[in-house]
């Protein structure tokens, strides 16, 4: 009778011990204070840091804030214990290396925003909504070819930003028709989420697993199929749900503006240099973003001195007045910037990412970390529930230290074992409409359409999807358990 309640156990222990994993905050765990002041204090501190972040859409107060304040505060006590005890120099090389850990996904992340927001600027993402409206498809038709799109664009672009233009679509095909844009939202997050998990670059999570080695870049294809059927099994039900009639939208052409195409191929040029310098050189996957980055400077610079000759030809080749008068004003407008690009990226995500490697890190170091272990991962008969059971966890917290509290304790697991958890942080977030960046981004773009209670009807389909992809993932890569 035991087992029959594994999964809860397993969550309800998760839920316990949330607040008290570590990123790695050392080689091993240099102090013990798990049961001091210090040690209920900053597990006091980070509860409440994260509490303000979970209540972000409430209060409007932007998530990175509490979690700066409360990693400046947790290592100050560190700082302050350290020097007490003699221990200054453990906790300044515990703390850098945090910082160098953080700073390694902060430069990674920061180019794929800024090569995002380039192909933004160039009008990538508007030709293709465009497109796809003006094509004439039915209801139907859009709800397929939305979600089919953010499944394979969630893999190279982030998984927020996908749904963020996808949603832009079906609320310009939608209109008044309410149910089908909650339905056309619902779905949009599940296949960006499901996108993400099989890809090294889909999701920050499953960036943090490829860069600590734990799967290598071409083993995360191995949950390709599994996150198909994370995506289908929900699209297939919420189908039928959509009627099945034309669009009658319309939107004005758009014209992508010169080098759109050329950025494209740069980002994939340095997503691969990013593989192969991991994989051959053995150099962090940073060091190829970056280069990435240059090319894009200097790309940027070509476009800065190209800029008014191109559009004087284009004004010459035209004798349309409208597209004169188009072309005109680009001509006249400002050339491309790269450093515009630079200052758009998501800070507060970035921040709000440095502030959890920090905080988790300081408590790992306080010794939260063989706690956590010893409760998750003790018994290897129930490491599989405990895998599944952080991607119902994801559902109601960010994914972001969830991921960071298994990579923490490092548990010997078999390669299949990090897939499954990889799998289950990536689309647990589907569940709820507040699990995932995506599904709190359109929830304020289609503000009063596709709302928490909406999703929530469709989360018994959601989960269906859930638990068929991880058998899925049981079944078809049964030989890497």
């Amino acid at each position: 009778m035991l087992h029959k309640f594994k999964p809860m156990s397993i969550l309800l222990m998760l839920v316990a011990v949330l607040f008290s994993p570590s990123l790695l905050a050392s080689e091993g765990v240099l102090v013990d204070l798990t049961s001091s002041g210090i040690g209920y204090t900053a597990l006091l501190i980070f509860t409440i840091a994260y509490c303000l972040v979970m209540l972000e859409d409430v209060i409007h107060l932007r998530k990175s804030k509490p979690m700066l304040i409360a990693a400046g505060l947790i290592w100050a006590m560190i700082g302050y214990y350290g020097t007490q005890h003699g221990m200054s120099h453990e906790a300044e090389a515990a703390f850098r290396h945090n910082l160098l850990e953080y700073s390694e996904l902060f430069f990674f992340l920061l180019v794929a925003m800024t090569y995002i927001n380039a192909m933004e600027e160039r009008q990538l993402f508007d030709a293709l909504r465009v497109w796809m409206v003006n094509k004439g498809f039915t209801l139907r038709n859009i709800f397929w070819l939305t979600g089919v799109l953010a499944f394979f664009i969630s893999p190279i672009a982030d998984n927020l930003t996908t749904a963020l233009l996808m949603c832009a679509i079906i609320m310009k095909v939608g209109g008044t028709n309410k149910k089908f844009i909650t339905l056309g939202c619902i779905n949009i997050v599940v296949a960006a989420n499901a996108g993400g998990a099989f890809s090294p670059f889909g999701d920050i999570t499953t960036l943090m697993v490829w860069q600590k080695g734990m799967v290598p870049f071409a083993d995360f294809f191995q949950l390709f199929l599994p996150s198909v059927v994370n995506f289908l099994v929900p699209a297939s039900i919420m189908s039928f749900f959509v009627v099945n009639e034309a669009s009658k939208s319309h939107a004005t052409f758009v014209h992508m503006k010169p080098g759109a195409l050329r950025i494209v191929g740069l980002f994939l040029l340095t997503i691969l240099c990013a593989v192969l310098g991991h994989s051959f050189l053995g150099m962090p996957p940073v060091l190829g973003m970056m280069f990435g980055l240059g090319l894009l400077q200097f790309f940027a610079f070509y476009l800065r001195k190209t800029h008014t000759a191109y559009y004087r030809k284009a004004i010459a080749k035209t004798s349309d007045q409208h597209e004169h008068d188009r072309l005109h004003a680009l001509g006249n407008g400002a050339p491309f910037d790269i450093f515009s690009k630079v200052a758009r990226a998501e800070w507060d995500t970035l921040l709000f990412f440095y502030g959890v490697v920090l905080c988790v890190g300081g408590l790992g170091f306080l010794g939260y970390l063989g706690l956590t272990s010893s409760i998750m991962y003790a018994d290897p008969a129930m490491m599989t529930w405990a895998n599944i059971a952080v991607g119902l966890l994801s559902a109601v917290v960010d994914n972001i230290p969830v991921m960071f509290a298994v990579l923490s304790m490092h548990p010997e697991m078999s390669e299949g074992q990090w897939l499954l958890v990889t799998l289950t942080a990536g689309v647990g977030g589907s569940l709820l409409s507040v699990g995932s960046a995506a599904g709190v981004a359109l929830m304020g773009q289609a503000r009063g359409i596709y709302t928490f209670g909406a999703h929530l009807k469709w989360t018994p389909v959601i989960a269906l999807g859930y638990a068929a992809s991880i058998a899925t993932h049981l079944w078809i890569n049964s030989a890497l358990f």
